[in-house]
């Protein structure tokens, strides 16, 4: 729609209609030039409420001053058009024309008067409209344009920003389904498995699945120790109904009196205050033997798969082997000392069950096995037949000695690998809780001794190494020697006669002995001691083994210097001695013992023992010459070690005589022993034989025992007898 023209519509004569401005008078008079009131036009200048706005704002018209103002009621029209006129006009024309007419000294706004309209003429038509003829009185310049008052605009409340609200709402969003998504992932990734085994808990089931411990074989493979499958019988205090009749019918069948049954079965409570639904009442039972307990049927006894140690040789290599608790732990022995290499480790099988009589496996429910992992084995150097057949004939030695003890070692030259290390008394390790703690002991390394005699290799062979002696030395031996406040006499007396050096060792002269080992110096004697590996332990595999000991220099006493070099004040083991003699027979190399040959894993993979600590004692010469000297034991009229020797064979070794000491005191009694190798000229074996008789009488055990073992092992393996006349000739008393 085209907006509405501020010109005033005309009529048909063509004069502006409702124009008060060229009205004509009425009745023949002129305007007086105030507005009429009749026309369209003149409604504009009407407010919404009849009035005009010159009223609303109490401004008198042009032309009357002095004339009343008109109120609000007295000036309303009797159009009823023109007040909807102004406000559809929109009250611009009224505006407009009150701009134009409105006063110009400090006025708000403008507003417009409309004069009464005229009356009509008899006719009762409107007389046409006239024009004004003077002109309109000028506008006065005295008086400033009225202008409206300046207002500030109110300024609207400040709003929030949409696009800062927004995005703070999407970032908390994001992270509030961020937190929910990782707690997701944890629930179904991480703590899935918790959850999930949370109810599973209540209704599963556990079955442990012992592993095997490892076995202990000889060098052969032949097992000396194994575990085997068995059974061990419970009970359940809560479910037995008549403990006294289940006693009863238990006892021939486990072999334990009724009234320890009873004790086993009799109602007990934990520590929680529970009541324990389990004893055992047998380990390692027999599966023929557990099967009939079953057949029984008796209240509260159940009887679940164990595991039992079995060693077939009963007493062969006992005190070597140990025994291990009904647990599977090693105790004793090599049981013990490599409890964690034969130990394995127990797997067990979870499954969900029901209840009661539906206590079987669900199937296709909750169930998960861990496998069980066995235990290495251990392959030893010993052989089970010279084994046996050491320790048989040490025992049958010992029979002679009441309340002894005696200990035997058989070495190999020259990898130093124990072929058999035999001890008296000894136990069944099947059995071993009858047994006395003493007799489990193994006495090759854990018996300390003075050796006596037999260290006396030791001094002479470090005065040959040092140059000392020479194997032709010879020089006057008196009967006796004083060192110190102490006499040191010899058992067969020289008499002062030149003696030679094999002839020393062949009667075992104290007095040669000392000389040389004055001779050598305490310093050297001692520095030669602890390379033939006394004084400390060998390391050979034995838990507890001896470390021996040496008398340091600092207390040496007068008598020291006499009882040091013939084997006394000196503290060592028979694995320590017998180790001495085979670097002399390994050409002067000490090679450390062992008595573990390989690992083998689960798999059958083997792994071998870390190789022996060697060191170089003696040059090959001088270790050969002193071979040959010892010889001169076993073969000069009269010598010590004659019921040493083996037929066939050539000998070389010491006799010796010592005392036991217990906490660093001397028992009652002596302990004899007797050290030697064969053949001489190239030996391939070492015996030792060290054996305590509290009553005396040892040396008759010593000898024939080496002899008996020695002539075994030579057979056993087949070693060629020595080339006839190649035994050397000694002189004992040169002239």
């Amino acid at each position: 729609m085209p907006p509405r023209s501020d010109e005033p519509r005309r009529d048909p004569t063509g004069s502006r209609r409702g124009s008060a401005r060229d009205a004509k008078p009425v009745d023949g008079e002129p305007r007086t030039g105030e507005p009429g009131i009749g026309g369209i036009s003149g409604a504009r200048a009407y407010t919404p409420r009849g009035r005009t706005v010159r009223e609303e704002r109490g401004t008198p018209t042009r032309g009357q001053g002095a004339e009343q103002r008109r109120t609000p009621r007295s000036t309303r029209s009797g159009d009823p058009f023109r007040p909807a006129l102004q406000v559809l006009d929109g009250g611009r024309a009224a505006a407009r024309s009150g701009r134009r007419d409105a006063p110009a000294a400090g006025r708000g706004g403008v507003v417009r008067t409309v004069v009464p309209r005229t009356t009509r003429g008899p006719g009762g038509d409107e007389p046409p409209p006239r024009r004004r003829t003077t002109p309109r009185a000028p506008r006065r310049t005295d008086r400033p344009a009225a202008r409206r008052p300046s207002r500030k605009p109110r300024r609207p409340p400040k709003l929030a920003d949409s696009r800062l609200r927004l995005r703070l709402g999407t970032v908390l969003a994001l992270t509030l389904f961020a937190v929910i998504g990782i707690r997701l992932i944890f629930l179904q990734a991480v703590d899935a498995p918790a959850y999930a085994g949370g109810g599973v808990t209540d209704r599963t089931r556990t079955v442990e699945l012992p592993a095997p411990r490892g076995a202990i074989y000889d060098s052969t493979g032949a097992p000396l120790a194994r575990s085997v499958e068995a059974r061990y019988v419970y009970a359940d205090p809560t479910k037995v109904e008549d403990s006294a009749g289940t006693a009863k019918a238990l006892s021939p069948l486990l072999g334990i009196p009724v009234s320890k049954l009873m004790e086993l079965m009799r109602p007990r409570k934990l520590e929680n205050g529970i009541a324990s639904t389990f004893a055992y009442l047998a380990r390692g039972v027999e599966i023929p033997t557990a099967k009939r307990v079953q057949a029984l049927e008796l209240p509260g006894i159940g009887v679940h798969r164990d595991e039992r140690r079995d060693v077939p040789g009963g007493d062969l290599a006992a005190n070597l082997i140990g025994f291990t608790s009904q647990d599977m732990d090693g105790l004793e022995g090599l049981e013990a000392r490599y409890d964690d290499v034969l130990a394995g480790q127990d797997g067990k099988r979870v499954y969900e069950a029901g209840l009661g009589d539906l206590g079987a496996p669900i199937p296709g429910g909750y169930s998960r096995t861990t496998p069980a992992k066995p235990g290495s084995s251990l392959s030893l150097t010993i052989v089970r037949d010279l084994q046996f057949r050491t320790q048989q004939i040490l025992s049958a030695g010992m029979a002679k000695v009441p309340g002894g003890t005696g200990a035997a070692v058989i070495m190999e030259i020259p990898s130093g690998a124990v072929l058999a290390q035999a001890s008296n008394p000894t136990y069944d390790a099947a059995k071993p809780l009858p047994s006395d703690p003493v007799a489990r002991e193994d006495a090759a390394t854990s018996f300390v001794v003075d050796p006596g005699s037999v260290h006396k290799a030791i001094t002479y062979g470090a005065a040959l190494q040092e140059g000392v002696i020479t194997p032709d030395t010879t020089f006057p031996v008196a009967n006796a020697i004083k060192m110190g406040d102490t006499w040191f006499p010899d058992t067969h007396p020289a008499d002062g006669k030149r003696m030679s050096i094999p002839g020393m060792l062949a009667y075992s002269s104290n007095v040669g002995a000392i000389t040389v080992a004055d001779r050598l110096g305490r310093d050297r004697l001692i520095d030669y001691q602890k390379r033939f590996g006394l004084g400390k332990p060998t390391g050979e595999g034995m838990p507890g083994e001896a470390s021996g000991r040496l008398l340091p220099a600092d207390e040496w006493s007068g008598s020291s210097y006499g009882s040091v070099p013939i084997g006394h004040s000196v503290d060592a083991t028979p694995l320590q001695m017998t180790a001495a003699y085979a670097a002399i027979a390994n050409n002067g190399t000490y090679v450390q013992p062992h008595l573990v040959k390989e690992v083998i894993g689960p798999d059958g993979k083997r792994t071998p023992a870390p190789a022996p600590v060697t060191r170089s004692v003696l040059s090959p010469q001088n270790a050969a010459a002193l071979r040959t000297m010892l010889e001169a034991v076993t073969t000069v009229d009269r010598a010590t070690g004659l019921t040493a020797a083996v037929p066939g064979y050539r000998v070389a070794g010491k006799t010796g005589t010592g005392w036991r000491l217990v906490n660093g005191k001397k028992q009652p009694g002596e302990v004899s022993s007797f050290i030697g190798m064969a053949p001489a000229e190239n030996p391939r074996y070492v015996i030792s034989v060290f054996v305590y008789a509290p009553n005396n009488g040892g040396a008759a055990v010593a000898g024939p025992a080496f002899r008996d073992m020695m002539q075994f092992t030579l057979r056993h393996y087949r070693v060629p007898p020595s080339a006839a006349g190649s035994a050397p000739k000694f002189v004992v008393y040169p002239r």
